[in-house]
């Protein structure tokens, strides 16, 4: 479960109003029939953070129900311990394979706060959970210190680390540093879908990918390649979808442009991201769209 392709959807929300539950149980449809190795519910681009207690418990549902048994791993974070529990239980009722977990804050976190909000949340958990660490959003900056001491916390599986750097050599020393301070238990997933060629080459075991979720076969195609060894294969690939890289760092992330593609996909409807994020312009939008057909990601 911790490896391979692990694809992140949007939970479409229409601007104040309610999740589109049927437009996200065809996204995930869409990711199951894809072959996936993981689908992973209510992450960033899944817009945890905006959705009520019962919302989140209903898409987590949702997610299982239309997985067509490919597992499911739930974002949990919230900004109090007491919620994050709340979450977790929502998703073992709901029947995750696991779930994901986030430092989310208000006021800056300590190391201390962080490990004492994943030793409560793992020591009332029945499921595997993977460890999120994306200082981008949630402004914390993990340790090395901290990750081996978050790796022998019971039912932690995956720690999911920020790009590597961009020379393979430091790349793979990085890799191989971290083996040595995890059990052999965790898996090492990369994130940020432009570096994940270089993470997976590296010698990371899953890629939990925000492309994943939208175009799952480019993603597939990059990851078993990178799996197979076949390590320019998958750098190829990554190459190929530099103009989708270049959209993400022209618009702030990759969030509003999976957006806007879902929507010129059809998959779901125009007005898909919870207020008060609006979305990409008229002129956004069509960039977006000229890129997905140049690219051939339109299928």
């Amino acid at each position: 479960m911790f490896t391979g392709l692990s694809a992140f959807p949007l939970t479409p929300v229409p601007g104040n109003g309610s999740v589109d539950e049927k437009a996200f149980a065809a996204l995930v449809d869409r990711l199951a029939a894809a072959g996936v190795d993981s689908i992973g519910a209510l992450g960033s681009t899944g817009s945890y953070a905006y959705l009520t207690r019962e919302e989140r418990a209903r898409v987590a549902r949702i997610a299982v129900e239309h997985a067509d048994g490919v597992p499911v791993i739930v974002g949990i974070g919230a900004l109090r311990t007491r919620h994050v529990l709340q979450a977790a239980e929502d998703a073992q009722n709901a029947g995750a394979s696991g779930v994901l977990l986030a430092p989310v804050s208000y006021q800056p976190l300590t190391d201390d706060d962080v490990f004492g909000l994943f030793e409560e949340v793992t020591a009332n958990l029945s499921i595997p959970l993977v460890v999120y660490d994306n200082p981008s959003t949630t402004h914390f900056t993990f340790t090395d210190e901290l990750y081996t001491r978050l790796a022998w916390l019971p039912q932690v599986a995956s720690i999911k680390i920020p790009p590597l750097p961009a020379d393979p050599a430091e790349a793979r020393a990085r890799i191989d540093h971290l083996r040595r301070l995890l059990p052999d238990t965790v898996t090492v997933g990369t994130s940020g879908d432009a570096a994940a060629a270089r993470g997976l080459n590296a010698g990371c075991d899953a890629w939990y990918s925000v492309i994943g979720g939208t175009f799952p076969e480019p993603a597939l195609a990059l990851t078993r390649a990178a799996q197979d060894g076949q390590h320019e294969r998958a750098l190829e690939e990554s190459r190929r979808l530099q103009p989708l890289w270049d959209l993400f760092a022209q618009y702030g992330g990759s969030l509003r442009v999976v957006a806007a593609a879902a929507a010129h996909l059809g998959l779901t409807a125009h007005r898909n991201l919870p207020l008060p994020l609006r979305g990409l312009d008229t002129e956004e939008r069509a960039h977006v769209a000229t890129v997905i057909e140049q690219l051939q990601l339109h299928t």
